[in-house]
């Protein structure tokens, strides 16, 4: 059955069609599977609400290994007060992944004879006792290192540090257990001289079996500042290689963008062969290898820009007013909402209006030599959606035949060679094995035929289908 907005849509696109070289499509159609953070190893993600000076700073924290060796530090550009901190739900940064990952989607041919050939589309850190604090003070004022605050927020312990010089600091962070790589120091006074303090968190072991969490929960902190960025370089002292970064952006007025580094769209809309559904997280895996490759990984590349208050389609309902909320968007009006309407793809309004968040998801493969400096954003007034899609559209079966239907067979094989050559051209696989994959009727001259380097002999090529 097809969705009322689906219908006006096809409507519109019926009265453009003597108007158009080739069918059109709107962003209507069946999803049918995302690529979500997952997909990837070593990879990281950050919420990032932004208004004004104003941000709220969600960090995931993927640690795998002994809880007893996890240190965090993060360079924060102010003294934190307790109530700045807090431990979130893993599960809201979860929503948000689904809700903005990229997308596949199906789309059903119609019989031409009835459509005129236009698409039919388917709906579908550890405390430390009195008697040590003393001789502790001295040592921290030798290395010229000043505990600023020590909070315990959820299963973390805390410290808000400042330093004098960079080599005192990572000094005390080893004599403290903190776990430091070799090099830290010359990054550490980079942010120094910035002015910065260090949010440093360790698992207090206690507190966590209290609460009974199994696992690590995201830590948020909240603060004033002029710059818009979020550090990286820290992160990357001690890498074994590049790693993945995914940014979600919730702001008022629209996309946000970097302004150090190339902001580049990922390829969208690309018709692909069917039966990459059943492939569709090593297509995308390889789609983005080829993307980095091509922009020498100087690229951050956007994957989603979206009002919040609906999707087209949905690879996850919009988070809830609620949702919005726990993960610091401070603007939204309180008051009652609206449930959120699958037949329409989007929340009715309530009186005060939709939530006026936009969400961008930003993607990154950084390493230290392409990505020297840390990320630094600015939220544009540009509105415009986007979202990584990608489509299937399922060929017309039936036996009708009208000059349409004849005509809609004769297209067919060159839509799939597209098909073909596009999925080589966006991941770097072999055509000849995609070719084999789809069955493909090739009917062009043999000198045109997709190359083959694995060396068929010459009866293979003689009575090719």
């Amino acid at each position: 059955m097809i969705t009322a907005r689906c219908k006006r849509i096809t409507a519109g696109l019926l009265a453009a069609a003597l108007l158009l070289p080739a069918p059109a499509e709107a962003f209507c159609g069946f999803y049918v599977a995302r690529a979500e953070a997952d997909l990837f190893n070593e990879s990281s993600q950050v919420v990032l609400v932004r208004d004004g000076d104003r941000t709220v700073l969600t960090m995931v924290n993927d640690y795998k290994g002994s809880l007893t060796e996890f240190a965090l530090v993060v360079p924060v550009p102010t003294v934190l007060q307790e109530g700045q901190i807090h431990v979130a739900n893993a599960a809201l940064v979860d929503h948000l992944d689904a809700y903005t990952a990229p997308r596949l989607v199906e789309y059903y041919d119609g019989d031409p004879c009835a459509l005129g050939n236009l698409p039919y589309l388917s709906e579908r850190a550890a405390g430390m006792s009195k008697s040590d604090a003393a001789p502790a003070r001295e040592r921290d004022e030798a290395l010229g290192v000043t505990v600023e605050a020590r909070y315990t927020v959820g299963e973390y312990d805390i410290l808000i540090l400042s330093a004098k010089e960079s080599g005192g600091l990572e000094t005390w962070l080893r004599e403290n257990e903190y776990r430091v790589p070799a090099g830290a120091s010359r990054v550490l006074g980079a942010y120094l001289k910035q002015g910065m303090k260090f949010f440093v968190a360790k698992v207090n072991l206690k507190e966590q079996s209290a609460l009974g969490y199994a696992t690590l929960r995201p830590l948020q902190i909240a603060f004033e500042h002029e710059k818009f960025m979020l550090p990286i370089r820290l992160g990357m002292v001690n890498a074994d290689g590049a790693q993945e970064l995914f940014v979600y952006a919730l702001t008022r007025n629209g996309r946000v963008e970097t302004t150090n580094y190339r902001t580049v769209r990922l390829p969208s809309g690309n018709e692909i062969p069917v039966y990459v559904k059943d492939e569709f997280k090593e297509f995308y895996r390889a789609m983005f290898d080829r993307q980095v490759e091509k922009e020498n990984m100087h690229a951050v590349f956007l994957e989603y820009a979206w009002d919040m208050g609906w999707c087209d389609p949905c690879a996850a309902d919009p988070l809830s007013n609620d949702e919005l909320r726990e993960l610091g968007v401070f603007w939204l009006d309180d008051g009652p909402q609206a449930p959120y309407d699958k037949r329409w793809g989007r929340r009715p309004a309530p009186p005060s209006g939709p939530p006026n968040v936009f969400v961008t998801r930003l993607h990154l493969r950084y390493d230290f030599e392409h990505f020297p400096e840390d990320l630094v954003f600015q939220e544009t007034g540009d509105r415009e959606n986007f979202q990584g899609r990608y489509v299937l559209r399922h060929p017309w079966t039936g036996s009708s035949d009208c000059e349409q239907a004849k005509a809609y067979r004769r297209d067919l094989a060159a839509r799939e060679r597209r098909q073909a050559e596009d999925l080589a051209s966006l991941t770097g696989w072999d055509l000849e094995l995609i070719s084999r994959k789809m069955n493909l009727r090739w009917n062009d001259p043999a000198s045109d035929r997709p190359s083959n380097d694995g060396g068929d002999t010459w009866w293979d090529k003689l009575w090719r289908r």
